[in-house]
């Protein structure tokens, strides 16, 4: 099943697409013994749209946001973001893309202890000796709550401050994309509704573009669309997603079933 350039209202130039694949696969290991991950995947991801990735272990919903990003290596097909091809990119040309054009966060925050909130914030930066656009910096800042915890260190914070913080990290540099792996994974229901609000405020109200891989019906409900994989394919898609809906169109395939019951909504 193929996604075709978000048909709820994106269109289908690549200006208005931020990432794409075409007969993307990734395969482990060789000869009989080789494990399909993907398996010919088409995929648009809308640009200013927030897409939720869901599927059970194993179903490859990792591996797709690791192949977009350019995190992983793909054994067949196409992957661009916006107009660049990054399939044949070399290591530091893919490096030089990630750390200017991608955002990230995953479930492990991945702060510095010995680092303030703000120095957090702007280590990618630093470390690339680029300055960070101060009016942007600031809208960050004050959108995700933190103007009062930025001389804060990670254990001075909250589990929910710092995903927060690394929220904003990834937000910093203006990216064109934002990858964001279980973010609410090692929170608390309350902290990790506090996180899914400002992603979602991410896209509304700074025009960002985030995709989420997660297994929470009630995470995936803060998305624009929710696409569904099973063993390496997109089986499903759900636009205008609620808890309700989405719990219910998991249902409808047997391969995402164990996950929902295995973890109730509001989980993790």
């Amino acid at each position: 099943m193929s996604t075709p350039a978000a048909t709820d209202g994106a269109g289908g130039g690549t200006g208005q697409v931020a990432a794409r694949a075409r007969g993307l696969t990734k395969a482990y290991g060789t000869g009989e013994t080789a494990v399909r991950a993907l398996d010919a995947v088409d995929v648009d991801i809308a640009r200013g749209r927030f897409t939720a990735v869901m599927g059970p272990s194993g179903s490859g919903k990792s591996t797709l946001m690791h192949c977009l990003a350019g995190l992983d290596s793909v054994s067949a097909g196409q992957v661009w973001l916006g107009d660049t091809e990054i399939t044949g990119l070399k290591d530091r040309e893919l490096t030089r893309l990630r750390r200017d054009r991608v955002g990230f966060m995953f479930q492990s925050f991945n702060l510095l202890p010995t680092l303030t909130a703000a120095e957090n914030i702007t280590l990618p930066m630093d470390i690339a000796g680029r300055r960070p656009d101060k009016a942007w910096l600031e809208r960050v800042i004050d959108t995700l709550g933190l103007r009062d915890r930025l001389t804060h260190r990670p254990a001075q914070l909250s589990g929910g401050q710092q995903q927060r913080v690394a929220c904003a990290r990834a937000l910093a540099s203006r990216p064109e994309l934002i990858f964001a792996d279980e973010p609410t994974g090692n929170l608390d229901s309350r902290a990790g509704l506090e996180v899914l609000g400002f992603l979602r405020e991410a896209v509304d109200r700074l025009d960002q573009t985030v995709v989420m891989v997660t297994h929470d019906p009630s995470a995936a409900a803060h998305s624009d669309l929710v696409l569904f994989l099973g063993d390496g394919r997109i089986v499903d898609a759900l636009r205008e997603p609620t808890a309700d809906r989405v719990l219910e169109r998991m249902k409808r395939f047997d391969t995402l079933v164990p996950e929902a019951v295995a973890k109730p909504d509001g989980e993790g």
